[in-house]
């Protein structure tokens, strides 16, 4: 569990570490004010940074940060901001990615310096294998999406958020996954804004959790699987949606990719299918705001083939 005090924490230890993003207003469309939080402008293409910086420099300072460095489970993103934060820390990295990772994620996370070992064809499985090799090397595991550090690192966009909209914002629409961004930033909204948790109708990893009132398994398929592929929904992610009354939204695989193709078009923004869920919700009427209803809509992150949008 994190609360609007974590997140803070999490903030003041980060700051200088981590960019501070662009908030762009752009045509209203139903809603009374829009925005788009441009997350994936942060270091390593994606808000993940927020979290890995939180998380090794919460070891490092407690002296919990090994010379054997830290081992990480990615579809790609966590993996790229833990090995960037790792070398800023001075420490190696080694990151365990599906076979199914994207190659220009692969490729990055060797370019920072990773060693990269792809296992299985699932997150769950190169889950698995970062936990056994951090219990053989006594490297610190990092998880991409449920630990409190993390999480809580993941909330400063929040903070952002407020600061960036003088407060006056009413809905955050955030991509789910593993939910780790909506766990922290819905701590840092917590009776301010409410957030919309929007996820692919193939990984519905949100919204089963909450009908089943606890964390479930889901298949993972579909266009956004390589971002949003967690099995189930993490625990801390449960309990603060749960605690914050987050809602779930489902979008199909076409509504996923017109977003996406839609940010190229009107925006020149390039993101990942994952990422532009979070818009689908706006533009299939999933989420239909008031007439003066203040949205925000988090784009999470970039790293994508952007040869399909040309």
């Amino acid at each position: 569990m994190i609360a609007h005090s974590d997140v803070q924490a999490a903030a003041r230890r980060i700051a200088g570490h981590v960019r501070r993003t662009p908030l762009i207003e752009v045509e209203p469309g139903p809603a009374g004010r829009m925005w788009l939080k441009l997350e994936l402008a942060q270091h390593t293409g994606s808000f993940k940074a927020r979290g890995a910086f939180n998380h090794i420099l919460a070891a490092r300072d407690e002296g919990r940060l090994p010379d054997t460095g830290v081992v990480a489970a990615s579809g790609g993103n966590a993996g790229l901001a833990f090995a960037y934060a790792a070398a800023e820390a001075g420490v190696p990295a080694e990151v365990f990615v599906p076979e199914t990772a994207p190659a220009v994620k692969v490729a990055r996370l060797r370019a920072l310096g990773a060693a990269v070992v792809q296992v299985g064809t699932r997150y769950a499985e190169a889950q698995d294998a970062a936990v056994k090799r951090a219990a053989d090397t006594g490297a610190l595991l990092c998880h991409a999406y449920d630990l409190p550090e993390v999480c809580a690192g993941q909330g400063t966009l929040g903070l952002e958020i407020l600061e960036q909209t003088g407060g006056e914002v009413d809905t955050v629409l955030i991509a789910v996954g593993g939910g780790g961004l909506m766990a922290g930033v819905a701590a840092a909204l917590e009776g301010r804004a409410r957030v919309v948790g929007v996820e692919p109708e193939t990984i519905p990893t949100l919204e089963r959790a909450l009908h089943a009132g606890r964390p479930v398994d889901v298949d993972v398929c579909g266009v956004a699987a390589d971002s949003l592929g967690a099995t189930r929904l993490g625990e801390i992610a449960f309990s603060v949606a749960s605690r914050t009354g987050v809602r779930p939204l489902l979008v199909t695989d076409e509504a996923i990719i017109e977003a996406r193709r839609h940010l190229w078009d009107e925006y020149r923004l390039v993101v990942e299918h994952g990422t532009a869920a979070a818009l689908a919700a706006l533009r299939t009427g999933a989420h239909r705001p008031a007439p003066d209803e203040r949205v925000l809509v988090v784009l999470c992150g970039a790293n994508t083939d952007p040869s399909d949008l040309v």
